[in-house]
């Protein structure tokens, strides 16, 4: 029996056979028009290009020249210096090439005029001549080489491009002959390629294509397949192989599947043991697996239903994972949440990431809960607090006597001082005023950070808050030159703050303003409504900050260098950001160097509650 190998020789070779014929005649068309085209592109192209390349290098050297005499010598030297190389290589391109008669004597002609240019270029360039001498010698006769060059140039490319055109058309002619002799060819083989493609049809496609049907069962899964062996040839060979292959990955699965299932009984093994509460939640809400302590403070035990476990927070959070495909970071309006196990208080940080569901796919299969534990956290943060506070209070009352020690010395009521102990109790004095300032700032940003919100947050007038803010800085920025603008509208909403924390939050920032401003500038204090907010700026016409300084202002205890002692220790913007946020707001910082800077913060407008940041969610 005639085997695959044997019918596709002949089917095939037939076809080659045809190929081979038409091969040889199209590469014999086209040796004859590769040569046509050989001339245009080898005799003509190369002295096209090289005269461009001269009348580019040649304009470059004129413009240099032209440089010198604008007094930019070293720009125009070097320029002549670089293209007098590359205009010579451009010559020397077009002598090797010369292939059309009187090229020769023009190119050798350019060469002449070229050496008596470079000749004249010092005439020109030597700045130790006049400059009416050198204008003269560019214009009587460097220029007139330069044109004298250009046209000879043209000439040769014209020549080049009138032999390229004919060249072109004795090509189009032969290309012309080729085609019609190729249809001629291609139609008469395609009869002979139509009958061998008939046979192998019927001897080798129509078998493979039920061999592709039966293997695509098997794609599908259908592993229980047996395919029909009957020919002996090699398509009956392969589906043996087919039939070997199938009882092997029949195998094959049933080893995958029990390896399966004893990776996902140690995964689960592992997840109980981890320390924060993980649960894994599919599209439902259905709890598919957690750990030991997810179920232990949370309930969240595999087959319970997030939502009926009492926790207002966790369907949303889940949702919002699962609809967003991305990370839903807390729970809305809550930090942390309280629980209490054995008598003992824990805080956890809830977030929720989407599961996919296989790669590429865009739904996605669940979401992992994640409760972070961050009882450590917290208590290290009411420690630091606790330190902060009882240190500031115990050094408050001793600095407070020694600073009214000084105050009674530089009085003079017990003793004449003389000039020595006066000038050593007023720098006393000075630091110990400095002192009181720092312990002040670091108890009130201890205080804001323990209150979180505003206890007596209420609905005011964005410009009755800057009116009353400012009315006690009025007469320090008479004395120091500066003038004080009030540029808030009287039609902005009201916003909902804390009239002594806001007061607090603008004494910092014009009092920043003034000290930074010099007589005779400008502090402006302006609002404007931006969406469910209102947006302060105080403005301030001094030197400005660097850029590289800017991200760090808000930072507790961070001073921008170059400032003076007497700008305290760094705390007092970062009391305007924890006030700003306990409300609501947000805070930011623009500044150009040598035109001032604008601080901005927001506010809530309307009656709208005040932030929860950093509240606790309590639960028992």
């Amino acid at each position: 029996m005639i085997g695959i190998r044997q019918k596709l020789a002949l089917g095939f070779g037939g076809l080659l056979a045809i190929v081979v014929v038409i091969g040889v005649m199209t590469v014999s068309h086209l040796d004859d028009l590769g040569h046509a085209i050989d001339v245009i592109l080898k005799e003509n192209y190369t002295s096209v290009v090289a005269c461009q390349n001269m009348n580019e290098a040649l304009e470059r050297m004129d413009s240099g020249v032209l440089f010198t005499l604008a007094g930019h010598k070293e720009e125009g030297l070097a320029l002549i210096r670089d293209n007098e190389e590359r205009f010579k290589a451009a010559l020397a391109s077009e002598l090797r090439n010369v292939t059309i008669p009187t090229e020769r004597q023009k190119a050798l002609r350019i060469e002449e005029l070229f050496g008596r240019y470079t000749e004249s270029i010092p005439h020109v360039t030597d700045d130790t001549r006049p400059l009416q001498q050198r204008s003269e010698a560019y214009f009587d006769t460097v220029l007139t080489l330069f044109q004298g060059i250009k046209t000879l140039t043209h000439e040769i490319l014209e020549m080049n491009q009138t032999s390229m055109s004919r060249a072109n058309d004795e090509a189009r002619a032969l290309a012309a002959s080729t085609y019609r002799e190729t249809i001629i060819a291609v139609a008469a083989f395609a009869l002979i390629a139509v009958l061998f493609s008939y046979l192998v049809h019927r001897w080798v496609l129509k078998p493979v294509k039920a061999l592709t049907e039966s293997a695509g069962e098997i794609s599908r899964g259908n592993l229980d397949l047996v395919l029909e062996t009957g020919a002996s040839d090699e398509i009956g060979k392969l589906s043996e192989s087919f039939n070997e292959m199938a009882a092997s990955l029949r195998q094959t699965r049933k080893s995958d599947m029990e390896r399966l299932v004893r990776t996902k009984r140690a995964m689960e093994g592992i997840m109980k043991a981890l320390p924060d509460a993980v649960a894994i939640v599919d599209p439902g809400g259905r709890v598919e697996f957690s750990t030991e302590a997810a179920e232990r403070f949370f309930g969240l035990s595999p087959g319970a239903r997030v939502g009926d476990l009492g926790f207002d927070w966790l369907p949303p959070l889940i949702e919002r994972a699962l609809s967003s495909g991305g990370a839903a970071v807390s729970a809305p309006g809550i930090e942390s949440v309280q629980r209490f196990y054995n008598g003992e208080e824990h805080f956890f940080r809830p977030f929720a990431v989407p599961v996919p569901h296989a790669p590429g796919s865009p739904e996605p299969a669940g979401a992992a809960l994640i409760l972070e534990d961050v009882t450590r956290l917290r208590e290290q943060e009411e420690l630091k607090r606790g330190v902060v506070s009882t240190v500031s209070h115990q050094l408050k009352t001793p600095l407070t006597s020694l600073r009214m020690c000084v105050y009674i010395l530089l009085e003079e009521k017990i003793g004449t001082l003389n000039a020595k102990q006066a000038e050593l109790l007023a720098a006393a004095r000075e630091d110990g005023d400095r002192l009181s300032g720092m312990l002040a700032d670091l108890l009130d940003i201890n205080r804001i950070e323990s209150e979180k919100t505003p206890h007596d947050a209420a609905p005011h007038s964005p410009r009755s808050l800057v009116r009353d803010a400012v009315e006690s800085f009025l007469a320090e920025a008479r004395d120091r030159g500066v003038d004080i603008v009030n540029a808030v509208p009287d039609d902005l909403p009201d916003v909902t703050a804390s009239e002594s924390g806001i007061r607090h939050v603008f004494g910092n920032l014009v009092s920043n303003a003034l000290r930074f401003t010099r007589p005779g500038g400008t502090v402006t204090l302006g609002a404007e409504a931006n969406g469910g907010y209102v947006r302060f700026t105080v403005e301030d016409t001094g030197e400005g900050i660097a850029p590289e300084y800017l991200p760090k202002v808000y930072e507790q205890f961070y001073r921008a260098p170059g400032q003076d002692d007497s700008s305290g220790v760094g705390l007092g913007l970062a009391i305007v950001k924890e006030i700003v946020e306990a409300h609501g707001g947000s805070v930011g910082v623009r500044s150009e160097r040598g035109k001032g800077s604008v601080f901005e913060f927001s506010l809530p407008a309307g009656n709208g509650s005040v932030n929860t940041r950093g509240n606790t969610h309590g639960e028992a």
